[in-house]
């Protein structure tokens, strides 16, 4: 059944999808729920035929100064995006998407490869290990790992240590909000921002968006509960806000936000609770519901207009953040060196 309430470019890459005839993904184990095709497959369809020829294939990818690949310790992968210019440069740590059980890297190198260039910002792409092979918590010390090393290495990678922000898609976003939740309560320094998109708060499945949007595509309620129930195998609380952040009872501390949602999801309500749970214990929170547009949209800006919208959102939202972090620093280093007597400001690039 159609969605009427989707626009005409975000229904077109569903119906793309639906062709692949792709069996129900809760009804496969996770190993082959991994080779169904993914959106992105459909999106390339929809541009190599789209009668206009308008776009071409190559049009989905954005290109970067350069892409290159590292392993933390215990054979945790990242790949890095580093836009074109000098740096040093800011630092995203991004994680993926798909319920911690499905998608990749290589599924999300879209979204990475335009945060980079819209930014100007080296983007760490986390290869989390995924459940349930390796349920909760595993997908979690991975990500603030990643965390910790993106900031231990920064300037090895040409970053600022100062300028290290978090993000993600959906299973990605609430990786993204526990690393913010982990570093404040173990004493690390915390990020600069943290972008959630769509993102998992909470483990329920019964909010206003999640009843509306039970059978939508290309996220369904029923997936859901698929991904929660393997990621969540084995002997876990059901109340722990490392794994859903929503319940968590103290807020405060935490990274200012950025809290995209689409509107046909049933991740939208969550989403928009826990920034609103941000705000009122004191967070500064970007907040925005994108119309007409469903999960994964996000990925897709150079196709649909809505996730172009959210793109440039993301991205001004980051660069004021990283911006306003730069001209702190430099404030407080021109008192410093002014405050002594014959000293003047260190113009140098150091940090």
């Amino acid at each position: 059944m159609k969605d009427t309430k989707l626009n005409a470019h975000m229904r077109e890459i569903i119906e793309e999808y639906e062709k692949f005839g792709a069996p129900p993904l809760p009804s496969l184990e996770p190993a082959m729920a991994r080779q169904l095709p993914e959106l992105r497959d459909a999106f390339q369809h929809v541009l190599s035929h789209h009668a206009l020829k308008r776009l071409s294939p190559d049009s989905m990818v954005e290109n970067v100064a350069s892409v290159d690949h590292y392993t933390i310790a215990d054979g945790l992968l990242v790949r890095t995006y580093r836009p074109a210019g000098d740096g040093p440069f800011p630092i995203i740590v991004y994680y993926h998407g798909g319920g911690w059980v499905i998608g990749s890297i290589n599924s999300y190198d879209a979204s990475c490869r335009a945060l980079a260039n819209s930014c100007d910002a080296i983007v760490v792409s986390v290869a989390y290990r995924q459940a349930p092979e390796h349920p909760y918590p595993q997908a979690r010390d991975d990500a603030f790992r990643a965390y910790l090393w993106a900031m231990d290495l920064a300037r090895t990678l040409g970053g600022d240590p100062d300028r290290v922000a978090v993000a993600g898609e959906s299973a990605g976003g609430n990786l993204a909000a526990v690393v913010c939740l982990m570093a404040r309560d173990q004493g690390y320094k915390v990020p600069l921002h943290q972008l959630l998109i769509y993102p998992i708060t909470q483990y329920g499945f019964d909010t206003e968006s999640y009843l509306e949007h039970a059978h939508a595509k290309p996220l369904d309620r029923s997936m859901m509960k698929y991904f929660w129930k393997h990621y969540l195998s084995g002997e876990v609380s059901a109340k722990d806000p490392y794994h859903s952040p929503l319940l968590c009872d103290d807020l405060s501390g935490l990274p200012p936000a950025t809290v995209l949602t689409a509107e046909i999801d049933p991740l939208r309500d969550e989403g928009e609770i826990y920034a609103e749970a941000l705000q009122e214990a004191g967070v500064p929170v970007f907040m925005k519901r994108y119309k007409h547009v469903a999960h994964e949209f996000f990925g897709f800006s150079n196709y649909i207009p809505e996730a172009r919208e959210a793109r440039e959102d993301a991205g001004e939202q980051l660069r004021t953040a990283f911006d306003t972090a730069l001209f702190e620093r430099e404030k407080i280093r021109t008192t410093v060196y002014t405050s002594q007597p014959g000293m003047a400001p260190d113009r140098s690039p150091g940090y």
